[in-house]
This record gives structure tokens, sequence and C-alpha cells, in this order.
């Protein structure tokens, strides 16, 4: 099982923000109002369920306790970074990577597949928050959203 004390803030840092931006990288994939903010809505919701929908898992917990009952933590200031779909998913793999280096070395294969799957989890549930096009009517996943779905599933291993 694995305990906080095993990571450090900046190794748990990552395995946040991989989920994050997993989720972020299909909520940014292509530009519509409306869509966008059912989309941000439902990774926040995934999120901060997480230590409910995860009792068992000591990863999860660890990894989003501070985020329980909608309680989301003060951001630092972060510089900024270029805000295109291609950068934001490159991100994501990039940090997807970073976190599965940092499980390899110190989680359990249980836990690490139990991540893969939370975090694909998370991005899949964002592509089917709402429909394609402005008003988010159309097609529950467009095409751009499982091109990003599939990259971060086989970044994954999943």
């Amino acid at each position: 099982m694995t305990t906080q004390p095993e990571y450090t803030e900046t190794e748990l840092e990552t395995l946040r923000q991989a989920v994050i931006m997993s989720g972020h990288a299909v909520v940014f994939c292509e530009f519509a109002i409306v869509s966008m903010g059912i989309e941000i809505a439902t990774l926040g919701k995934e999120i901060t369920g997480a230590v409910e929908k995860h009792p068992d898992s000591q990863l999860i917990q660890t990894l989003f306790a501070k985020y329980a009952n909608g309680k989301e933590p003060q951001e630092k200031e972060e510089p900024q970074t270029e805000v295109s779909p291609d950068a934001i998913l490159e991100s994501a793999v990039s940090l997807i990577r970073k976190a599965l280096a940092i499980l390899e070395k110190k989680a359990t294969p249980a836990e690490i597949q139990e991540y893969k799957e939370f975090t694909y989890g998370c991005a899949n549930s964002v592509a089917h928050a709402a429909g394609e096009g402005l008003f988010g009517i159309g097609d529950k996943v467009s095409k751009k959203e499982a091109a990003t779905l599939n990259v971060l599933k086989t970044t994954l291993g999943l």
C-alpha cells in the first residue's frame, strides 16, 4: 500500500498534474464555449469526487484529498505557457510519462494500473460531458476528442 511519505511533494504534484492536464487536453482540443464550460465542470467533479469514488485507493486518497468536497487548494502562480491544443496535449503526455516513471519506482503494479485507469477515466468523462459544436449539442465525442483520448490511452499504456 502506498503512503504519502514515499513520495516527495514534487512527485505528488506531478502525479496530480498529469491527471488534470489529461482532462485539459480534451477540454481544449477544440474551441466551443458552452462545451468547454461543461467539460471543465466535469473535470472538477472528477477531481473533487476522486476520494469518495476511490475509498480503497491510498494513492488516489493521497493525491486528491485536498480537493475533496469541492475544496480546491489555492494554486500557486505558474509561468505563462503556450495555450494551444497541441501544446496542452504535449504537456499532458510529458506529465503522464513523468508520472508513470515515478510510479514505476514507488507503486505496486495494481496502484499503477489504478492510476492509469483513473487518469484516462477523467479524460474520458470530460470527452463525454458535452456534445460537439458551439452549443455542445452534436456528437458526444468529437473526432478531435477521440484522437486526443487515443493519444492519452496510448501514452498510459491502456
